[in-house]
Parts: C-alpha cells; structure tokens; sequence
C-alpha cells in the first residue's frame, strides 16, 4: 500500500515534501507510510486520492487498512461506528476509547500483557485516536456513556495522566452538545450494570448492535431479543447514574486533586 502511495504521488508530480505540505502531515511520516512504516489513516488515503487523482485505487485500499489496525472480532464494529446514529456504553474499567486523550491511550497500551513492541504501541494508539473523528464529522451521532466513579480515580500512566485525561473528558462534555457523559457513584452499592460493560449501537440504518469485551476477546450481538434487554438496562443505569451536571463537577473535583 505504501509502495501504491508512492506511485500515484510520483505520477501526480510531487516529492514527499510537497506532498506533505498539502496533505498537511510532515514529510518524514509521508516517508514512513510510503515505506509501510506507519498505517495511514482513513483522512491521509481519501486525502491522497484526491491530492493524487487516483482515481478510486487508494480509496479502495480502506478496508485492507482497516484490517490491519483492528482485530477481526472488533473490524465490524469500527466500521459501522463511522456512520452510527447513537453510540452507548457503559465503562466499569477506563475511560470510553473516543474521548481517551493520547497520553491515556499509550499507557494504556503499554499495560497491556504480553507487551506490545513500541510500533504495536504507536499503532493501536493511531488507530483509537482515529476512531475519535466520529464525534467531529457532520451530523455526529449521538453519544451516551455512564462510568463508573472508580475509572475516574484509576490513574493509569500516573497522576499527571489521569490528571490531562480529566481534563480533556471535560472539555469534550463542554465542547460537543451530542456528547452525554454520567458517573455511577461508588457509593451506589447495587445497579443495573452488576453483570459488567457493554457498548451499544444504532446503525445507519437503524440496526440495534450490541458489543461485549472480556479477557478471552469481545464479539458482536445482533440477536433482537438480547441486544433490546441491553438497551432497556442501559436506560436503568442512566436513570440511576448522577445526572451530567452533577457528574461534570465530580470530574472538575477529582482534577483538581491530583
């Protein structure tokens, strides 16, 4: 894929360097991704196809990206989310991956057992900050999470960290109006979410998804009857969680803490 970008920019007249410029990425990470060092991103192949007039060769090549970026059980998931009307979940462990600041993702990366190489690192980490443009694109979806309090004291990386992360989560509730984040108090001892996580989706097209994660891997659920039991469980632990006003200042007080 590298190799098929090089071909049309050379083609299309310019070096690295220009080519970077217009692509507004530095011409040593044009380099790397024409060397197959670094995964282009989605943005960089519709941008290079149109900078290049590839005529549809590396728009095609989207998919074959998306495959090396997420794991086979995750892919379908990934790519539904681009067009997804409503994305749900609830997070007992982290932070939800598309509001996770970069810092927050790598040493979230870096814990992971068997340890990753740092180009796995760097990789997994590009991909889940790629992800976050869903919340940016026009007619975003809607987007609701409950968090348990606990996440917000689990300072992965280290209290600096945890500190940015907080940070950021606070500006994205202040900056995106389609963005709902609640907290589940610590001190709410029984709930709705007993039995664990859960993501939730409505599709493009309106399909109701269901994505499920443990330490042997996650799968998809499209089965009606379960993934509508979800959704239904999903409105309890929302009517049970602190509402976002309150939990924003829950967030501000553990920031200003550390």
């Amino acid at each position: 894929m590298g190799e098929l970008i090089r071909i049309h920019r050379v083609r299309a007249g310019y070096t690295q360097k220009g080519a970077g410029e217009k692509l507004r990425i530095s011409e040593s990470l044009m380099g790397a991704v024409e060397r197959a060092e670094r995964i282009p991103t989605t943005e960089l192949l519709l941008d290079s196809e149109e900078l290049f007039e590839a005529c549809g060769a590396l728009k095609a090549c989207i998919d074959f990206v998306d495959e090396e970026k997420y794991s086979p059980k995750f892919l379908d998931w990934a790519k539904l989310e681009r067009t997804a009307r409503v994305i749900s979940a609830y997070e007992t462990m982290l932070i939800p991956g598309l509001l996770q600041s970069e810092a927050y993702a790598t040493a979230l990366y870096r814990s992971h057992v068997p340890a990753y190489s740092e180009a796995e690192i760097t990789r997994h980490v590009e991909a889940r900050l790629e992800r976050q443009s869903v919340l940016e694109r026009p007619g975003p979806p809607r987007v609701g999470y409950v968090i348990e309090e606990s996440v917000l004291d689990r300072a992965l990386g280290g209290p600096g960290v945890l500190r940015e992360q907080l940070r950021h989560l606070l500006g994205c509730m202040q900056r995106y109006n389609h963005l709902t984040v609640q907290v589940m108090p610590t001190s709410q001892h029984t709930h709705a979410g007993m039995m664990g996580p859960m993501q939730l989706m409505t599709t493009a097209e309106g399909r109701n998804l269901l994505y499920v994660e443990s330490q042997g891997g996650g799968r998809l659920i499209s089965k009606p009857e379960q993934v509508g039991d979800m959704f239904d469980l999903f409105g309890i632990l929302r009517a049970q969680a602190h509402n976002p006003w309150v939990s924003a200042k829950i967030i501000e007080k553990k920031m200003g803490q550390l």
